[in-house]
């Protein structure tokens, strides 16, 4: 499966906003939408002409994309899961990508972003109820307990993230143990617990065409 290898900075560009990509990285001084406020390329820096109606609709569905880390067919088939579901079909779908195995890992604090999660996931580092999960897209359910594998708890690279898990607090919808690198889903997530900032009704419009 295809998969974006170029520099992810440049995704926060084009979007022309953080979409923290990077871990921590986007809090500093480094982060090249501080340094360049303009999308990349040779014309990045020319006048931009005033985006259509369709043009916001895409524009808000890419940067969803990128966000979650979503390819286009992945994407999509999670909006047609949403549209099937009972209730508001765009706070359906951010429910579902926030149920991810490797959303759930980040948003824990296990991991600085969720490219790293992923990464992590797909490296068999994690179990769910005591069996071995490496499938990122997995969807967690009320009364899952994600645990980093005993394994690999003491290693250098999770002892890092323990102590910048301290720092994190995980949404209303999760609890950590962070001292033995235990997370559990208490409920699934509302609309209002999800702080990812993307206006899912343009989305709902994109795909209403």
């Amino acid at each position: 499966m295809g998969r974006y290898t170029d520099s992810v900075c440049r995704q926060c560009r084009r979007e022309g906003e953080k979409l923290f990509l990077k871990g921590d990285r986007c809090y500093s001084e480094k982060c090249s939408v501080e340094r360049r406020a303009y999308p990349p390329g040779a014309h990045g820096q020319g006048r931009r002409a005033k985006a259509s109606e369709y043009g916001l609709q895409l524009r808000e569905k890419q940067k969803t994309k990128r966000i979650y880390g979503l390819m286009e067919k992945q994407f999509r088939n999670y909006f047609k899961k949403a549209d099937r579901q009972q209730g508001i079909t765009g706070s359906n779908l951010l429910i579902l990508l926030e149920r991810r195995l490797d959303n759930v890992v980040y948003r824990l604090g296990f991991a600085s972003s969720r490219k790293e999660a992923r990464q992590l996931v797909n490296h068999g580092h994690f179990t769910i109820n005591g069996r071995k999960a490496n499938i990122p897209s997995l969807l967690v359910r009320v009364g899952d307990v994600i645990q980093v594998r005993d394994t690999i708890k003491d290693s250098p690279k999770f002892q890092e993230l323990k102590d910048q898990a301290a720092y994190k607090t995980p949404p209303e919808w999760l609890t950590v143990d962070v001292e033995n690198l235990t997370g559990s889903v208490l409920a699934y997530p509302v609309r209002e617990q999800i702080d990812t900032a993307v206006n899912e009704q343009l989305i709902v419009e994109l795909y209403s065409r």
